[in-house]
């Protein structure tokens, strides 16, 4: 069997002409979408953004994973960058939401209720590759940081 991987993703032949379809291996096949909560320099700081609770909105998305049946995964992460866009959050695809072309979607700031009630209506209905997310959360989507650019010293 030939595999091609393109954008991180391998294809196989269905077995019908020239069709492929995406392979997923070990665990990936099952993983649940996953919400990624920055809680570095910036995010999650009361002494940045005092109005937020901060551990309310944490204890909300991973009560919403407890009751998901395995559906939704909740971790934290230090820093993930983009300070200036605090809080941020990073929604990963479910395996089935990724080999359908979901890809992890960031969201800046996600601080408020407004913000949360709409990340966890798209992760209960399937996330990125799963479900449309809805319209007012597309309005916080940001681009991931950039991987640091090392220059030579001359």
């Amino acid at each position: 069997m030939c595999i091609l991987i393109a954008d991180g993703v391998a294809w196989a032949p269905t077995g019908e002409g020239t069709e492929l379809s995406p392979v997923v291996f070990g665990a990936a096949a099952s993983r649940p979408c996953t919400l990624v909560v920055c809680r570095g320099c910036c995010c999650g700081s009361a002494s940045k953004y005092p109005d937020v609770d901060h551990q309310w909105q944490l204890d909300r998305l991973q009560a919403a994973a407890a009751e998901s049946g395995g559906r939704l995964a909740v971790r934290t992460t230090d820093c993930l960058g983009p300070c200036d866009q605090a809080n941020v959050l990073v929604v990963q695809p479910s395996g089935e939401g990724r080999r359908r072309g979901g890809r992890a979607t960031w969201v800046g700031w996600s601080g408020d209720d407004d913000c949360t009630d709409d990340v966890l209506t798209w992760a209960a209905a399937g996330g990125p590759g799963m479900a449309q997310p809805p319209a007012t959360l597309t309005l916080q989507f940001i681009r991931p940081p950039r991987p640091e650019v090392r220059r030579a010293r001359r």
